[in-house]
Order: structure tokens, then sequence, then C-alpha cells
């Protein structure tokens, strides 16, 4: 099987020693790798390897030790994918957005604990965000509106959609979240759809109940399914990021799930993981360099 490593550390820190090593970990493998292609400058590089990904991710892995270096072999075929499937809160923004929501009302703390604990699986998804809408209820709705204004993207969120647009993926933003962040989100990074759930308002209050079907893992999954079925893209050819329990299905469901500073539970379940890079290193794992990543959409 004819597939490639990718090794991607921060920006001017992949140096030469960490693709030498991998080369002469690889080779005493029994898995000759080929030259060396630099994606991105001192930040990512590629080797062409004979062989199955997997052992050619342990092997590296041997090789880098403990080395802040993000890796992923993947065949090259299909290597590109035509459909990104992204969870927003923690992996497109860097918030969770109800725990900030709840941080204007002075429950941030109770709000977050709640959070954490569905983000490690330990509690069910639908208990957790039903139990932390509840705790708004009777607030102004216009406590809301700080954090839609503060909204921070992570490092390489508009180089991942843009570029992937340009490319001709079909891009969408799933969450676990609200309509009210991701329209903001989907708009300005230019995803083709979304998904999220609603906050039932009335008279300018939050009433603590949603507004409409919750937003699962399992509907995180079938959404995945669905939007590759309409487009005509096989599931191998998806791409599904995301950073805890409630991702844990579309990771599994895409060709590739990428699990992004993911809990313990995504990390051990995701086929790749970014752990000491931003999301651009999503762009360089399916072999675009530098001179085909932008930053805007296509009109």
């Amino acid at each position: 099987m004819r597939s490639a490593l990718t090794l991607v550390a921060a920006p001017g820190d992949l140096e030469a020693k960490h693709v030498d090593a991998v080369a002469r970990a690889l080779s005493a493998a029994g898995l000759a790798p080929g030259p060396t292609r630099w994606l991105s400058p001192d930040r990512a590089a590629e080797l062409a390897v004979e062989g199955d990904p997997e052992a050619i991710e342990a092997a590296a892995g041997e090789a880098l030790g403990d080395a802040p270096v993000d890796r992923c072999a993947l065949p090259v075929d299909g290597r590109r994918k035509r459909l990104l499937f992204a969870d927003m809160d923690s992996t497109i923004v860097t918030d969770e957005t109800l725990d900030a929501v709840a941080h204007q009302t002075g429950i941030g703390e109770k709000v977050a604990a709640i959070t954490a604990r569905g983000m490690r699986g330990e509690i069910d998804f639908a208990e957790s965000l039903t139990s932390r809408v509840a705790l708004l209820t009777g607030r102004d709705a216009a406590i809301i509106e700080p954090v839609l204004a503060g909204l921070t993207y992570s490092p390489g969120a508009r180089a991942l959609v843009a570029t992937m647009r340009a490319h001709g993926a079909v891009c969408a933003l799933v969450s676990g979240g609200f309509t009210i962040f991701t329209d903001k989100v989907r708009a300005e990074l230019g995803f083709n759809a979304a998904k999220a759930n609603v906050f039932e308002i009335v008279d300018g209050r939050l009433t603590g109940r949603l507004g409409g079907p919750l937003v699962s893992r399992e509907t995180k999954q079938a959404w995945l399914v669905e939007l590759a079925g309409q487009h005509g893209i096989p599931r191998g050819a998806a791409l599904a990021i995301g950073d805890g329990a409630n991702d844990l299905a579309m990771i599994e469901a895409a060709g590739l799930g990428i699990a992004y500073r993911g809990k313990p539970i995504l990390r051990a379940a995701a086929r790749a993981r970014i752990d000491h890079t931003d999301l651009r290193t999503a762009l360089y794992f399916q072999g675009y360099a530098d001179a085909e990543i932008v930053e805007r959409p296509p009109a």
C-alpha cells in the first residue's frame, strides 16, 4: 500500500533531525521511505512510504518519542477529503459557548463543571445539555450578545474551511451548542451548512428549554451520513473533527476522524490526533502545501 506519513510541529519547530530519525526508524522496520517533501518550511513534511499506515505510525511514534510533533499516515489514494464535518465549540471556536454565556450570569463554574463531565463521557450529553440550559431559566437573552461578539476562532480554522472549499469540498458545521453562534460562524468562515440546538426565548428571556430537537451524538453522525449521501460523497471521503465525547460517533463514521486537543475518550477512538499544533494540520495531513492554502472561502 502506498502511504504518506505527515509530520507537523509548531511553526519553525520541525527540524531535519526529526524527519531523519523517523526515516531511519521506518527503514529499520522494513518500511522503505521515499524522499521528503516539505509542505511548510520547518513546520510540516511528508514521506512517501510503502506499507500499512498503522505500522508506519507506530515506527514514527517510537522515533519521535515525546517530541511535540503531530503525525498521521494515510493511504495516498483518497487522501484529500471531499466533506469536512466540524464540531464548533473548542474546535472551530476556542470557547465552550454555553459555558461562556453562563459566565455572564455568575454561574459559569457550575455550568462548566457539567460541561466537562459530558465532554469526558461521564454523563449523557442530553442530560448534560438540558441541565445546563435549565440553569439559565429566566435570564435576559441579552446575556448572549457579549459572547456572540467575542467569539474567537481557533488558529487555522479559517484556512481549514477556506482551503477545503476552494478545492471543492462540502464544509458543514455541527454543534451541540446553539444556532445563534453557528449562524455567525457559518457566515464568517464560509461553511456550506450548519446544524445546532435552539435556545427557547419568550419575551426576551431564556425559558431554560430547547426550542427544537436536541443535536446529540447520534444526530451528528446521522447528519454526516445524510450530507454525504446528498452530495454523492462516500463516507471514506469525509473528514470529521471534534474534541469531546459528543463527537465520537461522527469521528468513527468518517473516513478520517481527527481528535483536536481531544478528551481521552475521543483521542482513543480517532484515526488521527492533533495534540500540539493548530487546525492547519488537518490540511497538511491531507497533503496540502502552503502554496495551496488560502484564508478566504471562494465567493
